[in-house]
């Protein structure tokens, strides 16, 4: 652990991402920038008042393919510099700028799909047989229609897209710009402390002195926000409940799962099911963990231990490249030049500084190559994160490549899927690396603390918290402070149960994700691994038939809906069966590190 956290201009240029790749110069950007304005004015100007016929519908939709390109490179060009360093205010000043020239695009384009939609079925018909370009979007605008607002409406809620979307962006300059959590002290020793620091060491630190000091110093100063950030959150739940009224959605629910093209029943299905049926495997795991580790009471602050740290090795950037490149050969040639691209031409940013988003991520700019964001600990669980964000990237570096830009993005529900599909292959290809069974038990518990823990756990967890602050502003009601952290902890104690003390400080884990301002972001986690689970088994099973599926369904890009896509690779998601096969298949896994556990005995 270092002395203090470095500042972005004192690490490593070499272990960041190079956004030359987007853009090479200020000068460039702002090149771009007058390009959009342009086109924009020429849309306008060429198609406002006469999207009356297929022939202008189309070629007025061709244009905006163009916008939809430029608006995203420009926009991935400043989120991504500004993600790295929030406390740089020149970085922050450029972002908004290109926010608000977004916003008036926007705002000025508005009118298109509401002409779009003024015309008679049989118009719009007409055009997506004449174009397969836009045959898919027009599909959705139609689909969209019972629910569409008049175009003076929509321009004026593009105009507010800034504003409508300030909660996040509130919620991160308080998370990674003001709350500023100095030190904590053990036994006379002083340790530096931050949103990064503690999610990806304290976290999982095997000293528990040091892993509860940090967390009750965490805990206390992520609690001198949380009226604020209550009152952040509070913003955006209004927000989409008022979209959902507008727009004559029964709930806020219906509303966000619009555009993920899935039902209610599958959402409460993937929180219900698992809520339920997982509990009982994991008050097992931490059972286990509590007897592994000698804990005389199994708390909150303890569920992410290792079951064997001791043996979990250090690995460098460098050696992790090799891991994830072998681990996933299987995917293909094509698939390995991107891995190899990836660290050669500098995707992926690995530095810890200060002011850097926490978690992990992958943007993907239409046109230009995905970009990762990880802070590397040296702890070959990054391998499997590492991995789960080249998923990202091996998707849309494939869809881009085989679908136009409003045919590349898979619904919300799916975009997990091969994230987390990239996980279960790095376990499954170290598996038969080595028979050891203190290797087979660390690959495995890594599988749960790791893979499961994260996306069946800690995801659904939020979003069945998240459900029930969405039946709360469904019924007319607020949240504040105090509700958030009563609903988050009933939601912690029911699925612990005994087995797990919720301490203090637990309550206030609602204000660690920024998942929650991205609408139902959360219940997909689940719902990808869920898909990747089964498909995983089907690639051990089938071998390099079920491998062409999958690739084939990560070349389809949003070209078709989740149940279509799923059933692509042979996993009918209309069915709880899945879900089902998933949650044994933890509880199996579980049973054997219990069982491996007995037969190492005093071997460890």
């Amino acid at each position: 652990m270092k002395n203090r956290i470095l500042l972005r201009n004192e690490v490593e240029e070499k272990r960041t991402w190079d956004l030359s790749a987007i853009y090479q110069s200020e000068d460039e950007v702002q090149e771009a920038m007058q390009e959009l304005r342009v086109l924009t004015e020429k849309i306008v100007s060429e198609y406002k008042g006469n999207l009356i016929n297929a022939e202008n519908i189309n070629t007025c939709l061709d244009e905006m393919r163009k916008v939809n390109v430029l608006s995203g490179l420009i926009s991935s060009y400043r989120f991504l510099a500004v993600s790295v360093d929030m406390t740089n205010s020149e970085n922050q000043s450029k972002s908004m700028e290109a926010s608000n020239l977004l916003s008036k695009v926007k705002s000025r384009l508005s009118f298109v799909e509401g002409e779009i939609l003024e015309n008679d079925e049989s118009v719009i018909e007409k055009a997506m047989e004449e174009s397969e370009e836009n045959r898919h979007y027009l599909e959705d605008l139609l689909r969209e229609k019972p629910y569409a607002l008049t175009i003076e409406v929509e321009k004026a809620l593009a105009t507010l897209a800034p504003v409508m979307n300030a909660p996040m962006s509130i919620y991160n300059k308080a998370k990674l710009q003001d709350m500023d959590f100095g030190t904590f002290e053990v036994d006379g020793k002083e340790y530096p402390l931050s949103f990064v620091l503690y999610e990806n060491h304290y976290d999982y630190d095997n000293d528990m002195k040091v892993r509860r000091a940090a967390f009750e110093a965490f805990s206390k100063k992520l609690k001198d926000y949380e009226h604020t950030v209550a009152g952040v959150y509070q913003t955006q739940v209004q927000k989409e409940k008022a979209m959902a009224d507008l727009k004559g959605f029964d709930s806020v629910i219906d509303y966000l799962l619009f555009d993920q093209k899935v039902t209610r029943e599958m959402y409460d299905r993937q929180i219900d099911v698992i809520y339920e049926e997982l509990a009982p495997h994991m008050r097992k795991y931490a059972k286990l963990l509590k007897k592994i580790h000698g804990i005389e009471k199994m708390t909150f602050n303890d569920l992410k231990l290792s079951v064997d740290p001791s043996y979990e090795p250090p690995i460098t950037v460098e050696e992790s490249k090799a891991y994830v490149k072998d681990g996933l050969k299987i995917l293909g040639k094509d698939y390995a030049e991107m891995i190899d691209r990836a660290f050669q031409e500098r995707w992926i940013d690995f530095v810890q500084n200060k002011g850097k988003s926490t978690g992990a991520f992958c943007s993907s700019p239409y046109g230009r190559h995905p970009f990762i964001l990880i802070s590397w600990t040296e702890r070959m669980r990054e391998v499997f994160v590492l991995a789960h964000e080249l998923g990202h990237a091996g998707h849309f570096y494939l869809s881009q490549q085989n679908q136009n830009i409003f045919d590349s993005r898979p619904s919300l529900y799916f975009i997990e899927a091969p994230s987390t599909m990239n996980e279960m292959i790095m376990a499954n290809y170290l598996l038969k690396q080595n028979e050891e069974k203190r290797f087979r038990r660390w690959v495995l518990s890594s599988m749960i603390s790791r893979t499961y823990y994260h996306n069946f756990v800690t995801h659904m967890l939020e979003a069945h918290y998240q459900r029930e602050v969405y039946k709360i502003i469904d019924e007319g009601g607020s949240v504040h402070a105090k509700k958030l952290n009563e609903l988050k902890r009933e939601t912690l104690e029911k699925f612990w149960g005994e087995e797990v003390e919720i301490n203090p400080g637990a309550e206030n884990t609602w204000m660690r994700q920024q998942h929650y301002y991205k609408g139902l972001y959360p219940y997909t986690y689940s719902a990808g691994l869920t898909i990747a689970t089964e498909v995983s088994k089907r690639i051990l099973r089938e071998g390099e038939a079920a491998v062409e599926d999958w690739k084939n369904v990560l070349k389809t890009g949003g070209k078709k809906n989740p149940v279509e896509l799923a059933a692509m690779a042979k996993v009918d998601i209309t069915t709880d069966q899945p879900l089902k096969n998933t949650i044994a298949y933890i509880g199996e896994i579980i049973d054997e590190i219990e069982k491996l556990t007995e037969e190492l005995g005093d071997d460890l």
